[in-house]
């Protein structure tokens, strides 16, 4: 083949795999078809791997195993896309800090801890769970593992044809038809969740939820992400900046199509917010510890302030205190005393806020003040871990 020839081949293929898609402005939902099953060579043996992932996590110690926990996101989930089309689904929460959910191609729902950190209310919980389960009823994986496959294939044909003229100008030739390549990939990803974000925008504008509540969380993002950059001295990020390797679209350009995609007839729906705080309340401390281990101050700062919003309460306070007091310079453990002596005086019964409060004291040069609260800690857990290095901390306690 000459030079001309195989250039012309790239350039052509490269156009085709990278032409943009065309954007879908509806949000219709599609006819729920009953039971699926996998159909083909391809989505069967998806499923396969999705059904040996599923057998790997119902022994794994990063889930979650609370019926009431797990029983609560899926009705949720069912109370979005209905129960007829919830009814195979299977929920996993999953302790890790991150937000995000996924799904499976075989129904499997993986909810993160992070997310349920991270979201208000039900109506926004129901906006990530109702887009996963588009990316499942329409079969995005499937579609994705074939692009990449017939991606990947032209990509070593090119390569092949490229070894047999290997100048200067065919090799960068073939450079840029990997980009094409590689960036079509990345675009259909982020075409992938721009569908699903109008379906699950779609199930909650026919749910009793409010549905505007689907921008709300993108504007939480973007707070959170800034005020992260802001502790750590760094500028604002640009939230409508598309990267070439971004699998998602920006945070701004989703807020602003969600809101513009809500029915405004939803507007005087309830949240369901009170219910959601009821069902966290039990894992909101273990929630928030491993989130202020990912030492991301003003991220970790952030959401719990934000969390406040409804009101403090003696578990935030007491978070609060861990997370100033994590970082340690002088000033925050004076500030991490005060945060503890408010979460003490919203719940005496609070036993680390008492450990908290006298640490912070004791680092702070005032011994004589920490006694009393780290006496009440070990009254309060006699059995504690640490109860014996805390005895040390107390004139007399150690004999």
């Amino acid at each position: 083949m000459s030079r001309r020839r195989m250039h012309a081949l790239g350039a052509g293929i490269g156009l085709l795999l990278a032409s943009p898609a065309v954007a879908q402005q509806a949000a219709l939902l599609p006819p729920y078809q009953g039971v699926y099953q996998p159909k083909g060579v391809d989505e069967i043996g998806l499923w396969h791997e999705a059904d040996e992932e599923e057998r790997e996590l119902t022994a794994s110690n990063l889930v979650i195993r609370d019926e009431r926990l797990t029983g609560y996101v899926k009705s949720v989930l069912c109370d979005t896309v209905g129960a007829d089309r919830c009814g195979s689904v299977r929920v996993y929460v999953i302790r890790a800090p991150m937000f995000n959910a996924s799904m499976m191609p075989n129904g499997t729902m993986r909810v993160y801890s992070g997310l349920l950190l991270r979201v208000r209310n039900e109506a926004e919980l129901a906006t990530v769970l109702g887009h996963e389960f588009g990316h499942y009823e329409s079969r995005h994986t499937l579609a994705a593992f074939k692009e990449q496959r017939s991606g990947t294939d032209a990509v070593a044909w090119m390569a092949v044809l490229t070894s047999f003229a290997a100048t200067y100008q065919s090799v960068r030739s073939f450079q840029n038809f990997q980009l094409a390549v590689y960036g079509g990939f990345y675009r259909h990803g982020r075409d992938q969740e721009r569908e699903a974000d109008r379906l699950g925008v779609a199930y909650l504008n026919r749910s009793r939820l409010r549905p505007q509540e689907a921008s709300a969380i993108w504007q939480h993002m973007m707070e959170e992400a800034e005020a992260s950059a802001s502790a750590k001295g760094l500028r604002k990020p640009n939230f409508r900046l598309i990267a070439f390797a971004a699998s998602h679209p920006p945070y701004a350009e989703r807020a602003s199509y969600l809101a513009a995609l809500a029915t405004p007839d939803g507007a005087g729906r309830e949240t369901g917010a009170d219910r959601y705080r009821t069902a966290l309340a039990p894992f909101l401390g273990q929630f928030l510890d491993d989130q202020i281990k990912l030492n991301d101050f003003g991220a970790s700062d952030y959401l719990i302030q934000n969390l406040a919003t409804t009101g403090w309460t003696g578990t935030l306070w007491c978070k609060r205190g861990d997370l100033y007091r994590t970082r340690g310079n002088p000033r925050d453990l004076i500030a991490a005393a005060e945060f503890y002596a408010n979460a003490v005086k919203l719940d005496p019964t609070l036993a680390e806020a008492h450990r908290g409060l006298g640490l912070s004291l004791m680092k702070t040069g005032r011994a004589s003040e920490a006694v009393a609260p780290l006496q009440t800690y070990l009254g309060l857990r006699p059995d504690a871990a640490d109860a014996g290095m805390i005895k040390m901390m107390i004139p007399g306690e150690s004999k």
